[in-house]
């Protein structure tokens, strides 16, 4: 080999301040020439070559972002709410895909049926379960992670919020897109999902995130089965999916948001207390 970096190019090299084209022909020559390695290595300060070498170990050890993770990044969101999002359980394809067969399920036994009630039924309790298993010590593995992040409580629960029910009421859609010869009344599941939700959360800092959704869920089949016991044809809608029973749980829906948001505070007194 006729040709070696010269030595004070190696010096630029080792503090990053050699220029290109020099920079490329350095690496080239580096990678077969024993003789320019060592005189790097002699040049190079070994307090910056450790610091580099820690980085290194770092960013190996460090875990790989999912697609999740990665596509929330993308968009533009902060680093540490994409990993709270990815991390959420009910994000994860194993509760998606069991979400997904008993949505199928759902729809093949209305079909058998020929009445969409127990699509209707079933459809509001996902969202709020969904919900449920997002947030709080008892269901949710990543809880602690959540507690010493840098977001506030109220606003960590309504971004977590926000992603399930995008995730939930999306599949709830496609599932109602299977239903096309019930038209609009397909849809009857929507206000009250909302409604269930809302009033879940909403009582979720004095209840728990377990009591509360359990109770509201509860509460939500006892409605079910008395507005079964007062139906006097089969062929009529259950009272909830009438719309009186809409209206109700619009209003509903919105005096649990209002509630919500007056109680935002006590999420993070909820999160304290849970330590």
């Amino acid at each position: 080999m006729t040709w070696h970096v010269a030595e004070e190019d190696l010096r630029a090299y080792a503090r990053g301040e050699l220029a290109v084209p020099l920079l490329w022909s350095a690496d080239t020559h580096l990678a077969a020439c024993a003789e320019c390695r060592g005189m790097l290595a002699d040049v190079t300060d070994p307090v910056a070559l450790d610091a580099g070498w820690e980085r290194l170990d770092a960013e190996l050890d460090a875990p790989r972002p999912g697609w999740l993770e990665s596509l929330l990044t993308r968009a533009g969101i902060a680093d540490h709410t994409a990993r709270l999002l990815a991390a959420t359980p009910v994000l994860r394809r194993s509760w998606l895909a069991a979400v997904v067969f008993l949505l199928l399920a759902t729809v093949g036994a209305v079909r058998t049926t020929e009445s969409p009630t127990l699509f209707l039924a079933l459809a509001p309790l996902l969202p709020l379960v969904g919900v449920a298993l997002s947030y709080g010590p008892v269901l949710d593995p990543t809880y602690e992670m959540s507690v010493v992040a840098p977001t506030h409580g109220f606003r960590l629960l309504m971004i977590r919020t926000l992603a399930v029910l995008v995730a939930g009421l999306g599949l709830n859609g496609l599932a109602t897109l299977a239903l096309p010869g019930y038209g609009l009344r397909a849809l009857a599941w929507l206000l009250p999902a909302l409604a269930l939700t809302a009033t879940g959360l909403a009582l979720t800092p004095r209840l728990g995130p377990v009591l509360a959704p359990s109770l509201v869920g509860g509460a939500w089949i006892a409605v079910l089965l008395a507005a079964q016991t007062a139906q006097q044809t089969t062929a009529d809608p259950l009272a909830p999916f009438t719309a009186a029973g809409q209206g109700v749980a619009g209003t509903v829906a919105a005096l649990g948001a209002g509630l919500l948001f007056l109680l935002r505070d006590r999420f993070d007194l909820f999160s304290g207390s849970a330590e």
